[in-house]
């Protein structure tokens, strides 16, 4: 091996030892960003409930999930009819537009429906527990998503 060969050899050799250098450096010396608590975390974990709270929280949380599952399978179904309108007409078309409706209502019926369930969960907290809440909320809603 000559010796022009022997630098460049060894440069890219010093090139990969830096560059996996540096990749180790930052990812485990600088901090990654992390992602908001969701409301959910929120509740659970930063407002102190009493078992009381705890109790009624429960029950909401096991009724939303029943009606979240119900509305979700409302998205997958209009997404199917939105999927097959598409490949029936490749275009525009009425039922195109009738599909992307269909999923609009029940997008926005989830939404509703959410929406009810954190202000139902809000109704059980102390008025220091909702300040935090509300706080955490308005973040929630306001903070770019990732």
């Amino acid at each position: 091996m000559g010796r022009a060969s022997r630098g460049a050899a060894l440069t890219v050799i010093l090139a990969l030892i830096a560059g996996a250098g540096g990749g180790w450096l930052g990812a485990s010396v600088w901090p990654r960003p992390q992602a908001p608590l969701s409301v959910h975390d929120v509740v659970h974990h930063e407002l102190d409930l009493s078992p009381e709270q705890q109790q009624r929280l429960a029950v909401l949380e096991r009724d939303f999930a029943d009606r979240r599952q119900a509305r979700e399978a409302e998205l997958k179904a209009a997404n199917a009819e939105l999927a097959a309108a598409i490949a029936s007409h490749h275009e525009y078309s009425p039922e195109v537009a009738a599909a992307v409706e269909r999923f609009h209502v029940a997008m926005g019926a989830l939404q509703k429906e959410t929406v009810q369930h954190v202000l139902a969960m809000r109704g059980l907290l102390t008025a220091k527990q909702a300040q935090t809440f509300d706080r955490r909320v308005t973040q929630a809603l306001t903070t770019d998503a990732p």
